[in-house]
């Protein structure tokens, strides 16, 4: 099966870049960590999770080495694998975002368990909300496929409910991640309103948005 992203050095750089980054890292800290580290934080930053730190070295750069797999292959076994063409740089650009979230998230939370004074509460928070602030820019430049992107029964069955989805998907994520940004310097109820209650309503509303899109678009096909 061919993949329809094309691969060459210049595409590959970052993100094998951000996995020897990972790994060398690992290597660095693990020596200096104690034999139990943090491995779980709450919404401010409040170590609510422990494991070993053997633990800690292999699972992230383990999961970075997966996440870049997983990206390679998806656009093999998609069934719509040919409108992987149409968007192939804003693909790339999301999967080199999101490992390089994923290190900072790794390399903050190690130098946390290392003694250093990091804000992981503010770090995660910011460094998610400025993820979906990007993200969400390119939401509209998606074409339609069953692996990336806003996926209900709705956009999946028209590229007219897709487009607009997205589109309007792509703003709601950039305020949302806004408000993740600001979320840890608020009251604890307020941002807890932010972070979970602004998660459910962007995807009832975009669920909903979608369905009737969907609806008006098979009413107006009959008329």
């Amino acid at each position: 099966m061919k993949n329809p992203i094309k691969h060459s050095f210049k595409t590959e750089i970052w993100p094998l870049l951000i996995l020897l980054v990972a790994i060398g890292f690992s290597f660095w800290a693990y020596p200096q960590l104690p034999a139990q580290v943090v491995t779980h934080w709450d919404f401010y930053g409040r170590a609510n999770g422990w494991g070993s730190r053997e633990f800690h070295s292999i699972l992230f750069p383990g999961i970075l080495v997966a996440m870049y797999a997983l990206f390679s292959v998806m656009p093999i076994f998609d069934p719509r694998s040919e409108r992987y063409q149409e968007f192939a740089g804003v693909y790339l650009i999301m999967r080199n975002l999101i490992l390089s979230v994923f290190l900072v998230v790794f390399m903050a939370a190690t130098f946390s368990n290392l003694g250093y004074a990091v804000n992981i509460g503010v770090i995660v928070s910011g460094t998610i909300g400025l993820m979906m602030i990007i993200l969400g820019n390119y939401f509209g430049k998606l074409k339609r496929n069953w692996f990336v992107g806003i996926k209900t029964p709705w956009t999946l069955s028209s590229d007219n409910v897709w487009n607009k989805t997205h589109r309007l998907g792509g703003r709601l994520f950039m305020i949302w991640g806004l408000g993740l940004i600001f979320a840890p310097w608020l009251a604890p109820t307020v941002a807890f309103v932010i972070l979970i209650g602004g998660l459910v309503a962007l995807i009832a509303w975009i669920t909903i948005y979608s369905y009737v899109l969907y609806r008006q678009e098979k009413k107006e096909n009959k008329i």
